[in-house]
């Protein structure tokens, strides 16, 4: 199994009327960043807020190329990013215990904090169609190029992990630095990765392995 250190690229805030990250999202343009009681988009270049949707966004964001998907509670909506109404509810399938959020071919991927799971679901549906085990604690689920990213966090120790998305087997940690958390990821589809910072408000850029 690969390890390395994590280099982190850039930090964007803490932003006003924000007390912590959730979940991280990204749209081909702009970062979608879950903070509570709204979605707030960034722009990853200037690093400056661009809007904000007031829509309850308690944990995992997602975007399958046309809408955004987001945690709220018990349940996961989809939204439209334009006008910020909600489309439709699906049940999350951890009943409110359901953290990072994820979208790759056709399904969603959820993440459950203390359960250490990750499950495939039916977006239309709520179905769980497949579930994967972890050893640690799930925060934020990303896909990239084929492979599946979960993160970590324990305590003060947080880590991005690459994984079988059969097995769940681990094939690459990236350490984060001590008391540097990671609560919602998200591939740019290149050579960053956005980490949601949890109560530091902040959300970071980080270099995404080469070899992965």
């Amino acid at each position: 199994m690969k390890r390395s250190t994590a280099e982190i690229i850039r930090e964007y805030g803490p932003f006003p009327d924000v007390d912590s990250v959730h979940g991280v999202s990204f749209d081909g343009r702009q970062v979608w960043f879950a903070s509570g009681e709204r979605l707030n988009a960034l722009d990853p270049e200037s690093g400056q807020p661009l809007r904000s949707i007031d829509v309850a966004a308690d944990a995992g964001t997602a975007f399958d190329g046309q809408h955004l998907f987001q945690i709220a509670g018990k349940h996961i909506h989809k939204i439209d990013p334009q006008s910020g109404r909600v489309l439709a509810t699906i049940p999350a399938p951890g009943g409110g215990a359901d953290s990072g959020l994820a979208w790759a071919e056709g399904n969603l991927w959820v993440g459950q904090y203390r359960a250490r799971k990750i499950h495939q679901i039916n977006p239309d549906t709520g179905a769980i169609l497949h579930t994967i085990e972890s050893n640690r604690f799930v925060t934020g689920v990303t896909w990239v190029d084929g492979d599946l990213w979960h993160g970590t966090w324990e305590e003060d120790e947080s880590e991005l992990r690459r994984i079988d998305p059969i097995t769940g087997k681990v094939l690459e940690t990236v350490e984060m630095p001590p008391g540097v958390g990671v609560s919602g990821l998200e591939s740019d589809g290149a050579e960053r990765f956005f980490c949601g910072g949890g109560k530091s408000g902040k959300v970071r850029a980080v270099r995404r392995p080469v070899s992965s």
